[in-house]
């Protein structure tokens, strides 16, 4: 399960040295090779080649004719790219999606229970703080029981 956050900074080619705390978790149980892509271009996620396989079948499962199934399948292609783990434990963020998502220097890397995220650390801390959950929001949680 891949839980909590760690500060990272990609290097000037655009690889991101996976945090130890993440390494640790996810190399053991899928080895080195990721699927990095996005579904906005806010974003970048990082799911453990394994991991997206599943997923990618569900979206195969699903109708091609579904206007929302046909976009996020065009979103994932278009940002996304197969991706190995160095010796180092560095992953190459595709240069599309790094400058999309504007991703240089100081990152955030969010375990998102799966996969990973990857936010601008200060873009993600103004989402945080422009955009909070509200009453209402949580008043749906706890009815959806969290």
């Amino acid at each position: 399960m891949l839980r909590g956050s760690a500060s990272a900074k990609l290097d000037d080619k655009g690889r991101l040295k996976l945090p130890s705390a993440f390494r640790s978790v996810i190399e053991p149980k899928y080895g080195n090779e990721f699927f990095v892509s996005s579904i906005r271009g806010e974003s970048v996620r990082i799911y453990p080649l394994q991991v997206f396989a599943e997923f990618e079948q569900r979206l195969l499962d699903s109708s091609t004719l579904h206007p929302a199934i046909s976009k996020l399948r065009n979103s994932l292609n278009y940002f996304g790219q197969r991706a190995v783990m160095d010796p180092q434990g560095r992953i190459l963020i595709h240069p599309l999606v790094r400058e999309r998502a504007s991703l240089d220097g100081e990152v955030a890397v969010l375990g998102q229970q799966t996969h990973l995220e990857l936010w601008n650390r200060s873009v993600f801390e103004e989402k945080l703080n422009s955009d909070p959950l509200t009453d209402e929001e949580l008043g749906l949680l706890a009815e959806l029981g969290f």
